[in-house]
This record gives C-alpha cells, sequence and structure tokens, in this order.
C-alpha cells in the first residue's frame, strides 16, 4: 500500500486559545464543524461522516494547547497516521492561528487541504471568527 505524506495547514482563526481548545478537544464540539457526529468512549472518538465512520484514539493533548488523534484499525490498534489541531498564538499581536497536521496519499494532498480549508471555514462559522 502506497505510503501517505504528511502535511501541514495554518489557518489564522479569531477566537480565545480557550474556546477553540474546546471545539477541538470534545465530542460536542468537534461535532459542530469536524464530523456530523462524533463519540468517545475513554480515550477512543468516533467520526461519523454519511455511511463512514473512523476511530481514532487521543494520544496526547496539551489543555489549550493541541490535540492528536491517532487512526486505529479495526482492533483498537494504533496505525502510523494521525491528525494533530495545534493553537498557535502570536507572542506580540496575540493572533491565533490553528495548525492542522495530517496525511495523505500523494495524489490526494490537494483534495485533502481543501477539505481541511472548507471544514476549518465551517469552525470558523461556528465560532463567529469569519
Amino acid at each position: 500500500m502506497e505510503e501517505k505524506i504528511k502535511y501541514e495547514l495554518e489557518f489564522p482563526i479569531n477566537s480565545s486559545p480557550q474556546l477553540l481548545y474546546t471545539y477541538i478537544s470534545t465530542p460536542s464540539g468537534l461535532s459542530e464543524w469536524f464530523a456530523d457526529n462524533v463519540n468517545s468512549r475513554g480515550e477512543f472518538f468516533t467520526f461519523i461522516w454519511d455511511d463512514s465512520e473512523e476511530k481514532a484514539r487521543l494520544s496526547s493533548k496539551k489543555s489549550g494547547e493541541k490535540v492528536k488523534y491517532r487512526w486505529v484499525d479495526d482492533n483498537d490498534k494504533d496505525t502510523e497516521y494521525f491528525f494533530e489541531l495545534r493553537i498557535q498564538v502570536d507572542e506580540i499581536t496575540k493572533d491565533v492561528s490553528l495548525v492542522v497536521v495530517d496525511f495523505a496519499h500523494d495524489k490526494e494532498v490537494d483534495e485533502a487541504k481543501q477539505l481541511w480549508e472548507n471544514q476549518i471555514s465551517d469552525l470558523k462559522h461556528v465560532i463567529g471568527s469569519v
């Protein structure tokens, strides 16, 4: 199977880091912009879109700063792929950005980036950062 490549995107967001963190770290926050529905049981999060379902483990988090979800297989074993959402605050201007780290197959990177742009646009609408 073809390896996926890692890519990173940065989106400026007019929001407090605390509010933004709620939307990237909780099932209710994530289901408002990232997936149609998000359920969690312990460290496992199930992301539901239309007819598909993906499961990930919350592999690390730093309150108010970042969350990292590692995709798991059908046996709840970690895969090598993850996505990370990191809140960055400029020390001088106090501007807030959301940095997305994700993986996609070489031919699908542009499409994956576009999907993130659409989802972050939804997030900005939800938190009133348009």
